[in-house]
């Protein structure tokens, strides 16, 4: 008895015909499983950003102070080194304006830092450490630090 293509179509129907519920579920089965496997395919396929893509590519280099200056300090981030500045003036805004990284205007112990995946380590010194991640808003001008909770703003 030989197969021809007529007979194995036909046979197929019948099949198809024979078993229509379990067919149709086998289908639906094998829908579902492309469709599993493409959609963990994309996820798994996904590389995690080592940064925050809302951070651009801001970083801490630069003068910074507190909010409307509420604490009369202003710290200038430059090369690795952050030096801190005091005012105890009146027209504080403008004096930091004139201030160098560095300049000797600044109090005489400096710390290190680093910028990092958007985490800000300091070396505060005799064996403190600020380790924050940093948030940047408004074009890069406020930094903010999780951490201790508080809020830098640039100095342009």
């Amino acid at each position: 008895m030989g197969i021809t293509v007529n007979n194995l179509l036909s046979n197929e129907k019948n099949i198809f015909i024979n078993i229509n519920g379990s067919m149709k579920y086998k289908i639906m089965d094998k829908i579902i499983l492309i469709l599993l496997l493409a959609a963990t395919s994309i996820f798994v396929g996904c590389k995690k950003s080592s940064s925050n893509p809302l951070n651009l590519n801001y970083n801490m280099e630069g003068k910074w102070m507190y909010e409307n200056n509420s604490l009369s300090t202003m710290y200038i981030f430059k090369d690795g080194v952050r030096y801190t500045y005091y005012c105890s003036g009146r027209n504080c805004d403008s004096l930091y304006q004139t201030f160098q990284a560095g300049d000797g205007n600044n109090l005489p112990e400096t710390n290190n830092y680093t910028y990092e995946n958007d985490t800000l380590t300091i070396n505060l010194n005799f064996g403190n450490v600020l380790v924050t991640p940093v948030v940047f808003e408004n074009n890069g001008n406020k930094a903010t630090f999780t951490t201790p909770g508080y809020s830098l703003f640039k100095i342009n």
